[in-house]
């Protein structure tokens, strides 16, 4: 199927799933095989982004496991697992970030019952004496008695199973740095450590019965889940996992150094003294801080780094590119509606400016964000008197369902069923069957998640006025930005519900003046139009990505009247909107009714920029490179599909 062109649109999904039976369930693939695969994938690198680009990571894959065969398996499960490792110390974590606005007591409990579940399905030992198994296994094939072989591990004591553990992971690793040159030493290797280990086993222990050998079937990954109460949790836990496994005490002590100093130096730390570490286990053990006037200047090859971060998140990279940089990974999942997708783009925002002053996290993380839409369905949820009233709360990742199909048959329906876990629970036979579905949707969406979808965001700048004075707010907002103007709210719900008096007679009150300046998209050029929106009691803005538009990223501002027929809409990529009466706006973004702000009298909306882009004037001893003016320097949420942006 995938040598014919017209079937190409269907090479992902079936690339994905394949990699992901293969390496879960410990099936034996023939090396002819795998050649016959790699033959077909390379005709489809003359197919555009991202078909390509997931058929030479697919390439790579199989070329490893020829070369090296039980080398996916083994980085997987030591990365995944955290297990001790001398010679490859990558390492991965999960976070699962829920939204407490979207998630009840009972459903929290439910889904973490689920995830949990993982954590305590297997220890150290037993991963390694799987690791041991499954890698002889492949890699010596008919010369391998697995029986035997199973045997044998269960009766070696742990000191002894790290040991083997340990050289079959160093084994791996020259290998894959050898290349083909290297097969004969490794499986002679292989075959070396395979004798060792049976001749160490008691002749006189229990026979196990061929078909009692311990499954080495891909373990799920360690889960941490928590609700996201606070935009701080997600950088202490990244914080905490970039210095916990930081290549030496001295590195973790710089950090340190450099990113604490006294109090009176303006720096404020990012907890509280008094936190508990019951009620709140994420803020109490994170060495992360914030500054405010403290940081020092970075160097250019810190900026470089962030450079480079910024060019991996563009649709099309491969990710074997962080493989090569060696840094750990962190997959960050993000449970709920547009709002927690709100929440995750000022956080993103946060990590990129703290970064662009002093590298932490860059270095030593590649950081994968990951979507999975849930909802309550309550329309309740917005408080009484928001702006932020209307539905369309899981409008981006019905976009992200429309640009990648496969995400949208996996993920947007893995949110509909979460969302019925609470009900569940007390059905024992039902919540085992949904765990297992939960945790392999998630483990797949995790594994095959390679492509990302560039989810662009917007800075708003907010000036409400005060009895002090202006002040200003500035925010960012990535799908949603609603205002209206209170004292016409309820007059719009009451005309709303009796069209008909437009036919009527005619509303000599339509709304209140403001002043529009913005910058209009046309097919030949743009040109920035000053004037007025007459009478409006409200103004919507959505965002309109390029994945959509098939061409550049734009906002769809509405102007809303109270009579439909004064009603209008443009299309622009920034917009400044001025109140020129003694009324103000109420303003919501995201649709979350926790960001609402009143008294607003001005909005400045334009691109937001990536911090990390600026790589400012390099001193002329130190020639550098500005990448920065070929790259996009607007800031995008990353969101993993399994597809991409397709070209």
């Amino acid at each position: 199927m995938i040598q014919k062109t017209q079937s190409f649109t269907h090479v992902i999904p079936v690339l994905h799933t394949l990699y992901s039976v293969v390496i879960k369930s410990g099936v034996m693939i023939p090396t002819s095989l795998f050649r016959t695969v790699y033959d077909c994938l390379m005709k489809l690198l003359i197919l555009p982004s991202p078909y390509s680009t997931v058929a030479r990571s697919t390439m790579r894959s199989i070329t490893m496991e020829i070369t090296t065969p039980g080398s996916l398996y083994l980085r997987t499960v030591t990365a995944e697992q955290n297990l001790k490792k001398e010679h490859h110390a990558l390492q991965e974590k999960v976070f699962v970030l829920a939204d407490p606005a979207v998630f009840s007591a009972p459903l929290e409990a439910a889904v973490r019952a689920h995830l949990e579940a993982s954590n305590f399905l297997w220890d150290g030992p037993t991963m390694e004496r799987n690791v041991l198994q499954r890698v002889l296994q492949t890699g010596l094939r008919i010369n391998c008695q697995s029986s035997r072989l199973a045997q044998a591990l269960e009766a070696l004591e742990e000191p002894m199973v790290e040991k083997h553990f340990q050289e079959v992971v160093l084994a791996v690793e020259k290998s894959l740095k050898q290349g083909a040159e290297g097969r004969a030493n490794y499986l002679n290797k292989l075959q070396h450590i395979y004798r060792d280990i049976l001749s160490a086993s008691k002749e006189d222990g229990p026979r196990l019965d061929p078909g009692s050998v311990s499954s080495t079937a891909m373990p799920f990954p360690g889960i941490n889940f928590l609700l996201w109460r606070e935009e701080e949790d997600l950088w202490n836990l990244l914080a905490n996992f970039a210095c916990s496994n930081s290549a030496s005490v001295d590195e973790v002590e710089k950090d340190k150094r450099d990113s604490v100093q006294s109090r009176d130096s303006g720096i404020v730390r990012d907890l509280n003294d008094g936190d508990d570490a019951v009620t709140s286990p994420v803020r109490n053990h994170a060495p992360a801080i914030s500054r405010r006037n403290g940081y020092k200047n970075s160097s250019s090859a810190d900026k470089l780094s962030l450079l480079m971060e910024k060019m991996e998140a563009c649709p099309g990279s491969s990710p074997f590119l962080d493989e090569n940089r060696g840094r750990h990974t962190a997959r960050v999942v993000v449970l709920g509606d547009n709002r927690v997708l709100g929440r995750l783009s000022r956080a993103y925002h946060s990590i990129r400016k703290r970064e662009s002053k002093h590298l932490i996290l860059t270095n030593k993380l590649n950081i994968r964000l990951y979507y999975i839409p849930v909802t309550d369905g309550d329309p309740s949820l917005s408080s009484t008197g928001s702006p932020c009233q209307d539905g369309g709360t899981l409008s981006l990742s019905s976009l992200l369902g429309r640009v990648d199909p496969w995400y949208n048959s996996n993920i947007n329906s893995l949110g509909a069923a979460i969302s019925k876990l609470a009900g569940k629970q007390a059905n024992k036979s039902e919540s085992t069957v949904q765990n297992h579905y939960l945790l392999d949707t998630l483990c797949y969406y995790l594994r095959c998640g390679t492509q990302p979808v560039n989810v662009p965001l917007y800075s708003v700048k907010i000036t409400r006025s005060s009895s002090e004075g202006q002040s200003v707010v500035e925010e960012v907002f990535v799908s949603h930005l609603e205002a209206d103007i209170p004292e016409f709210r309820h007059l719009k719900e009451k005309l709303s519900k009796k069209a008909s008096v437009w036919l009527k007679k005619p509303i000599k009150v339509l709304g209140a003046v403001i002043s529009v300046s913005y910058t209009k998209i046309s097919l030949s050029r743009r040109q920035v139009v000053d004037g007025e929106a007459p009478m409006i009691c409200g103004v919507v803005v959505t965002s309109e990505p390029a994945a959509l538009t098939s061409g550049v990223n734009r906002l769809d501002v509405m102007f809303d009247s109270l009579n439909p027929v004064y009603s209008s809409t443009i299309k622009t990529q920034s917009i400044t909107i001025r109140m020129l009466e003694h009324r103000t706006l109420s303003v919501c973004l995201d649709k979350d009714s926790r960001r609402t702000y009143t008294g607003v009298q001005s909005l400045d909306i334009t691109p937001c920029l990536d911090p990390g882009c600026d790589i400012g004037s390099p001193r002329p001893s130190v020639p550098i490179v500005d990448f920065s003016k070929y790259l996009d320097k607007a800031l995008s949420l990353p969101i993993q599909t399994f597809t991409g942006v397709t070209v």
